[in-house]
C-alpha cells in the first residue's frame, strides 16, 4: 500500500517507523516490551511483558485475572491462541436460578458468581514455552517492579477509573475498594499508586512458569476467596484449565485477508461485515461521507444479527462458524442493505447443523496481535487480597435460557467480545491490530480496514480518524469530531444518534503495526490511539 501520510485529523501523533515496534494503550507497558526486545527476546517475549505491565497499569481494563486471545505470525505461518476461561464445573442453570430467581436471565454482571476461570496468565505460559525466547521470570520483572514501586496514574486511566468506580456493585465487591480506593477515593491524575500484593503474584508466576497460579498458592487464595464470599469457583477448576490453539478463520477483503480467532468470540462479525461491503464501491465514495458511512453501518447490523443469534462455544453452535461467512450467504445478506434507508435487521439463516489490546513486531518478521481484558471495567469487582488478583466477570456473557446456544453449562467458555485482528495478502504478513471496547471492536476493524484498504488512509490516520458506533435498531453513537454534514445526513437516512451511555467503552482504542517489506530492512510502521493514553514505541 502507498499510503497518504497527510494527517486529515487533530492528533498530536505521528505514525512510527521502526524494524521492532511494541504499541499499547499505555506507554510504560510498551517500553517494557521494547525492553524484552532490546535483550535479545522477540514479538512474543515482548507481548508477554507489555501484557503483564498493562495488568498494572491500566488496572480499569484488566487484570490478573483476566481472559486473553492472540494472533501470531511466527515468521511462517498463521495461529492462533484462545486463552478463554470455562465456567467452573459447578455452574449450571439450576444453581443460577436457585440463588437469583427464576427470572434471572444470565449470571451476575458482577461479584463472585461473575467470575469464570481466568485464562490470561496459562495464556501468556502457553506463548512463552512455544515461541518465547527470554527466560519466563524474566518477562515478568518489568510488571513486578512497577507494582512494587507503583507510578503515576496518566490521564485516561484516572477517568476510566473514575467512572467506574462510581458503579456500586462494583466498588462493593469484596476487595475492590481496599484495592483500588487505597485512599478511599480514585487516584488523581499523577498521584502514586502501587500494587505490592500484585508485586508478589507477578514473582512467583514468574518463578513457577505459572504453576502457582492454576496448581499452587496463588490458585489456593483465589479458590478460597470464592469460597468465602459464596462463590463456586474452585481449585480444581483452575488445575484443570488448557488454552486452545486454534486455526484463524479467514475472509478476504479487497485483495486482502482479515484473520480473526474462531467462536467463542466475535470477531466474525467484522469479516461477515466486509464480506458484504465487498459488494459495495467503497473507495468511489468520499471517506468521511454520509453514504460510505451508512453502507459500513448497516453491514455491521447484519453480521451483529446473526452473530448475537448462533455465536457461541463451538460445540453448542448449530452449524460451523464457516458458514456464517459462507460467500453467497453474505452476497444475499448484502442485498438487504438499502443506500437510501437506515433499517432493523433480524438473523438470517445461515447455520446449517474493559480491555486491552496490544501489538508486538520484531525484524526477524514475527508479529504478535494480543488482546486481554478483565471485560466490563474493573470485570467481578472480586480482588483477592493477598496476590491482589483483580477478576474478570466473563460469566455474565452466558444466558440462563436453555434453549441459547449460550446457555451457561460446566466448563464451557461464554460468549466474548475480545477480539485480535491479522491481516495477510497472498499468504504473507501485513497488518496486526486491534481495537478495544465490548461490541465497539468488530465495528472499530471494520472501520479501520475500510479506511486503509478502500481510501488508502495511513495506520494513523485511519486510527484517529471519527467512528461510529452501532448499538441497537436504528440507534447510533458518533464522535464529536465527525462533520456535522455527515452527522446530519446519517440521520436524515433514518439513523438515530443517541447519546453514549458507555462512557467506559466510548468509541475504542486501537493500536496498528503494518509491515512495510522486509522486517530486518524496511521494517514498519505502528499508530496508536489517541484516545488512550499509549505509544507505538520502537528501535
Amino acid at each position: 500500500m502507498k499510503f497518504d501520510y497527510d494527517q486529515p485529523y487533530a492528533s498530536a501523533r505521528q505514525p512510527v517507523f521502526a524494524r521492532n515496534v511494541v504499541a499499547t494503550s499505555h506507554p510504560l507497558a510498551a517500553q517494557a516490551g521494547l525492553r524484552m526486545l532490546a535483550a535479545g527476546g522477540n514479538a512474543v517475549d515482548a507481548a508477554i511483558a507489555t501484557a503483564a505491565c498493562m495488568t498494572i497499569v491500566e488496572p480499569c481494563s484488566n487484570g490478573l485475572g483476566s481472559d486473553a486471545f492472540c494472533i501470531l505470525w511466527d515468521g511462517e505461518r498463521l495461529h492462533g491462541l484462545n486463552a478463554s476461561g470455562p465456567a467452573p464445573a459447578a455452574w449450571t442453570r439450576e444453581y443460577f436460578t436457585g440463588k437469583y430467581g427464576d427470572g434471572a436471565t444470565a449470571p451476575p454482571m458482577r461479584g463472585v458468581d461473575s467470575v469464570s476461570v481466568p485464562g490470561a496468565v496459562a495464556g501468556w505460559v502457553a506463548l512463552s514455552k512455544r515461541f518465547g525466547k527470554l527466560p519466563f521470570a524474566d518477562l515478568m520483572a518489568p510488571a513486578a517492579e512497577i507494582a512494587e514501586r507503583g507510578y503515576a496514574v496518566p490521564v485516561v486511566v484516572q477517568q476510566k477509573w473514575t467512572m467506574a468506580s462510581k458503579v456500586a456493585d462494583l466498588v462493593s465487591g469484596p476487595g475492590y475498594a481496599k484495592t483500588f480506593l487505597p485512599r478511599g477515593r480514585p487516584p488523581e491524575v499523577g498521584e502514586r499508586f502501587s500494587m505490592p500484593h500484585a508485586a508478589r503474584a507477578l514473582k512467583l508466576i514468574g518463578q513457577t512458569g505459572g504453576e502457582a497460579y492454576y496448581r499452587g498458592e496463588i490458585g489456593a487464595a483465589i479458590a478460597a476467596w470464592s469460597h468465602q464470599h459464596g462463590g463456586r469457583l474452585t481449585q480444581a477448576d483452575l488445575a484443570a484449565f488448557e488454552p486452545e490453539w486454534v486455526t484463524p478463520l479467514a475472509q478476504p477483503y479487497r485483495g486482502h485477508t482479515l484473520h480473526e480467532i474462531p467462536p467463542n468470540g466475535q470477531g466474525i462479525a467484522a469479516q461477515m461485515a466486509l464480506g458484504m461491503l465487498e459488494h459495495f464501491d467503497l473507495a468511489s465514495l468520499p471517506v468521511d461521507g454520509p453514504a460510505c458511512q451508512h453502507l459500513q453501518i448497516e453491514a455491521m447490523k447484519l453480521a451483529f444479527a446473526d452473530v448475537y443469534r448462533f455465536v457461541a462455544e463451538p460445540r453448542t453452535m448449530e452449524g460451523p462458524a464457516e458458514s456464517l461467512l459462507d460467500p453467497q450467504y453474505l452476497a444475499a445478506r448484502a442485498k438487504l442493505i438499502d443506500p437510501q434507508r437506515a433499517q432493523v435487521f433480524g438473523p438470517g439463516y445461515a447455520i446449517k447443523g474493559g480491555t486491552i489490546y496490544l501489538s508486538t513486531a520484531d525484524e526477524s518478521g514475527m508479529m504478535v496481535s494480543y488482546i486481554q481484558s478483565n471485560y466490563m471495567g474493573f470485570g467481578s469487582g472480586v480482588v483477592e487480597p493477598t496476590f491482589g488478583i483483580s477478576l474478570q466477570n466473563r460469566g455474565h456473557g452466558f444466558s440462563l435460557d436453555a434453549h441459547s446456544p449460550n446457555a451457561v453449562a460446566p466448563g464451557k467458555r461464554p460468549f466474548h467480545t475480545i477480539i485480535p485482528g491479522f491481516l495477510s495478502r497472498d499468504g504473507a504478513p501485513v497488518m496486526s491490530f486491534g481495537v478495544m471496547g465490548g461490541n465497539m471492536q468488530p465495528q472499530g476493524h471494520v472501520q479501520t480496514l475500510v479506511r486503509m484498504l478502500d481510501h488508502g488512509q495511513n495506520v494513523q490516520a485511519a486510527c484517529d480518524a471519527p467512528r461510529w458506533r452501532f448499538e441497537k435498531g436504528l440507534d447510533i453513537n458518533v464522535e464529536r469530531s465527525m462533520p456535522e454534514a455527515t452527522r446530519d445526513a446519517l440521520a436524515a437516512l433514518g439513523h438515530r444518534i443517541v447519546g453514549l451511555e458507555d462512557s467506559y467503552m466510548d468509541f475504542g482504542a486501537g493500536q496498528f503495526i503494518w509491515r512495510l517489506g522486509d522486517a530486518s530492512v524496511e521494517g514498519y510502521v505502528a499508530a496508536s490511539d489517541p484516545r488512550r493514553d499509549g505509544a507505538a514505541v520502537g528501535f
